[in-house]
């Protein structure tokens, strides 16, 4: 199917995360297309040929597509993605091949594509990746993120070594970034024998949460083992997979090394809380003080959780009422548990081909965009990139402050 993500507090960059968008088309999803079933496309068209009509014609034609495709995904939002693309990232300039794929390069960026044809040369499977900047200085990468509107923060540190600062000790909301935090004191009971990573959980109704994730539509007392939970909470920024880890180790415990964050939220609950019929409640909770505020927490055990649907707007709401956390303590927290392998399983907007070791988590809402990556380099540096972005008055350019950021670290790579 093709989908736009509006990811609200996650950012999985096919990622971004609670929330990050992306742009990404498929019929099936292309990395489950069975592409060893489609004929040979005709030989007329080529997929790079049928890539490049796609930037380069007036009116997208309902006819280049397979009916399948067309059947889940209307023209209208295809034409939508690919005029988005163009409008964000500057001009379209042409398409090159880039192994069995193609990048599809802009004046500003370059966006890693899929694209499979069946034999009558119509496309079946097409998948944009997270654009990726041309390769960019330090210095005017944080004058870029600096311009952005609303408050923005970043940090890149080699090593102990800070390269770049921006805001780096200023706190904000960082949506599911903060998952870092339930990982640390996760792995640290896990260190002190409190904990085996073979333990086994019961989904409780009561945990389940909204997307992202999975494990929301997951049949009450389903066992999962804590590696099980902890892996999709980083790589699918699953929410219903945190709240289970947050109820486990007790808010209390994570409270302890992020104490900014008093009461720390489960997802779940602010899921309730910004819901269009809980406004009263919100406005609150956000006057309370934290004793007060715990009070209010109880009280939500027997709300029902908000449509989905509520959430899909871009209309930024209660930033204070989040997670919040500086650049610095982003980089505390990922270098704490980068050694882990499921921090690697989602690289984020990094290619894992120019690094020993990758790992990363980010997050977002509307209004909030994080993106935090610790990077092991072929020489035996390591990197910490995190930037945020806060804007409570108007939605994010979420592909310009990706291209921007994978423009930094693809600066990184080539770095001696």
């Amino acid at each position: 199917m093709l989908q736009y993500y509006i990811c609200f507090l996650c950012t999985t960059l096919l990622t971004t995360n609670l929330i990050l968008p992306q742009l990404a088309l498929a019929a099936p999803p292309i990395d489950i297309l069975p592409l060893a079933q489609l004929r040979s496309p005709s030989p007329s068209l080529t997929p790079k040929l049928a890539l490049e009509r796609l930037f380069t014609s007036e009116k997208i034609q309902p006819e280049w597509f397979t009916t399948d495709f067309l059947r889940q995904v209307p023209i209208a939002q295809i034409t939508q993605v690919i005029s988005g693309l163009k409008s964000q990232l500057g001009k379209y300039q042409k398409v090159q091949n880039s192994g069995q794929d193609f990048l599809v390069v802009f004046h500003q960026a370059s966006v890693p594509s899929k694209i499979a044809l069946n034999g009558k040369g119509q496309i079946a499977g097409l998948l944009f990746q997270p654009p990726q900047a041309k390769v960019i200085d330090l210095k005017t990468a944080t004058a870029q993120f600096q311009a952005l509107p609303g408050k923005v923060s970043f940090l890149v540190q080699e090593n102990t070594k800070v390269k770049a600062t921006l805001n780096s000790q200023t706190p904000l909301a960082v949506g599911s970034a903060f998952k870092l935090a339930v990982l640390k004191v996760l792995k640290s009971e896990i260190a002190a024998g409190k904990r085996t990573w073979k333990d086994v959980v019961q989904l409780q109704p009561n945990w389940k949460s909204l997307p992202s994730g999975m494990l929301q539509t997951w049949p009450d007392g389903a066992y999962l083992t804590v590696q099980t939970l902890a892996s999709l909470m980083i790589s699918l920024s699953d929410n219903t997979a945190t709240d289970v880890l947050i109820n486990l180790l007790g808010r209390e415990q994570i409270e302890l090394i992020s104490p900014r964050n008093r009461p720390f939220l489960t997802t779940r609950e602010l899921f309730i809380l910004k819901g269009l019929w809980n406004r009263k409640l919100l406005q609150l909770y956000q006057n309370s003080n934290e004793t007060q505020r715990r009070a209010i927490l109880q009280e939500l055990i027997a709300k029902p959780l908000p449509d989905v649907r509520e959430f899909e707007g871009t209309n930024p709401v209660a930033l204070d009422v989040e997670w919040l956390f500086t650049a610095e303590e982003l980089c505390g927290l990922i270098q704490q548990v980068a050694d882990l392998p499921l921090m690697s399983i989602n690289p984020g907007v990094a290619n894992p081909q120019d690094w020993r070791k990758v790992a990363f988590k980010g997050g977002s809402e509307p209004g909030v965009l994080n993106l935090t990556t610790w990077l092991e380099a072929k020489n035996g540096k390591n990197y910490c990139v995190v930037a945020t972005w806060n804007n409570s008055k108007a939605s994010l350019e979420e592909s310009k402050f990706t291209s921007l950021y994978s423009g930094v670290i693809a600066n990184l790579a080539t770095a001696k």
